[in-house]
């Protein structure tokens, strides 16, 4: 993959929600490296379904971002526990796909509270086929998590560092946040 400093990358976050929410807000921004935002995209996703890699996949094939190069997401879950098969949207989208996190998920935890959903192994199963989780540093800050499809290391590596602007996690992360945040509670909040 050929990864230029402007390259297009849609960062894709959820906003916050309440128990009694059926549906989540979930925003993609579209941004040039970490530098200039091209777009927004949204959709809806089931509070603790198992629709947002669907939900996702359609959104950015409706957008027709033709110049989109990559998708990264925060964690591989939405809504709650509301699972992103990140091979499928590969699969579905033509698109690498980078998952950031500020720490490794504690899977013992995840297990347990998947006991209180239905499909607890069709959605172990997705969390397992994510793959590996890399451990990574942003020019010297705190370390993130990574995993990744469609993408090498390397690549991926390069995608977070140049699109790392103002904190670890990138900046189309960091202003899907924002925007779904402010949306849904009427300002946004610092920490995506």
């Amino acid at each position: 993959m050929r990864i230029k400093k402007e390259i297009r990358i849609l960062g894709i976050d959820d906003s916050n929600f309440t128990k009694k929410d059926k549906k989540v807000l979930v925003v993609g921004a579209l941004l040039r490296g970490g530098f200039w935002i091209d777009g927004v995209v949204s959709t809806y996703v089931e509070r603790d379904g198992l629709d947002a890699t669907e939900k996702i996949a359609n959104m950015i094939i409706k957008a027709r971002y033709k110049d989109l190069r990559a998708i990264m997401l925060k964690g591989i879950t939405l809504a709650g526990f509301n699972i992103i098969d990140i091979e499928k949207l590969f699969h579905e989208t033509k698109l690498p796909v980078v998952v950031i996190m500020r720490k490794i998920p504690d899977f013992n935890s995840i297990e347990k509270a998947l006991t209180n959903l239905n499909d607890k192994e069709k959605r172990l199963s997705i969390i397992k086929n994510a793959g590996q989780i890399y451990e990574g540093k942003v020019h010297d800050k705190s370390d993130i998590y990574f995993q990744f499809k469609g993408i090498s290391e390397n690549d991926a590596r390069e995608l977070i560092r140049i699109s790392s602007m103002h904190s670890n996690i990138p900046e189309p992360l960091r202003v899907s946040h924002i925007i779904a945040t402010g949306v849904v509670k009427g300002e946004s909040t610092k920490k995506p």
